[in-house]
């Protein structure tokens, strides 16, 4: 009887250990196969002393192979633990993964939504009385060749320069007033001052008035 090869799991088992397995398991199979044959053959006959020689020989043979077995299974099984619990892990980082992808998508939908919102936001510079575009390329004509953010951010410093300087003249102005205020009350306070000097003056005349209005 021939040896049988390991059957048609080779075509799509690809793991040496358990193709090596397969091949034992191939070989112990045919090897009890040989001895039960043999033993069936000298059933009604004594064995001879060769033969006995023989199936001791392939009794130990049998022994050993399936010693060999026992072991193959035990890594077998130690071998498919690991590959299950390996499995898992990668299971379990697929879906870690998964649902760090899912947040980065609701993390992306809320930032698009909130940049959205800043774009149609009214900001304060859109109501700004700024003047017009072409007014102002003709103050400063080196912005003509600035982009629309860096334009509007020129504008609005100019506009800030023509406020301070608005600012600062209405500072003046107000010290001017307030300075001129101030010398008009002086002389209002001079001139109510003055006022009651003539009075007096007019009171204290008033006996020497009575003596000329007697002699003449």
């Amino acid at each position: 009887m021939t040896l049988l090869t390991p059957l048609s799991e080779s075509t799509t088992i690809t793991d040496p250990a358990l193709l090596h397995c397969l091949t034992i398991a191939s070989r112990t199979k045919a090897l009890c196969h040989e001895i039960v044959t043999a033993l069936e053959a000298t059933s009604n006959t004594e064995p001879s002393e060769a033969a006995l020689i023989d199936r001791s020989r392939k009794q130990k043979q049998l022994n050993g192979l399936i010693a060999q077995l026992k072991g193959l299974h035990r890594n077998a099984i130690m071998s498919s633990r690991e590959a299950k619990e390996a499995t898992a892990e990668a299971r379990r980082e697929v879906d870690r993964l998964h649902l760090q992808l899912q947040n980065l998508y609701y993390e992306q939908r809320h930032l698009r939504g909130e940049i959205k919102a800043c774009r149609d936001f009214p900001h304060q510079y859109t109501s700004l009385p700024l003047i017009s575009e072409e007014e102002f390329l003709e103050l400063k004509p080196e912005c003509k060749e600035l982009g629309p953010h860096e334009m509007m951010i020129e504008r609005l410093n100019n506009e800030k320069e023509v406020r301070e300087e608005l600012e600062k003249q209405r500072k003046e102005l107000l010290s001017r007033k307030q300075a001129l205020t101030m010398e008009n009350k002086k002389r209002k306070d001079d001139l109510a001052s003055l006022d009651e000097q003539l009075k007096k003056f007019i009171e204290s005349s008033r006996p020497i008035q009575t003596t000329f209005q007697k002699e003449y």
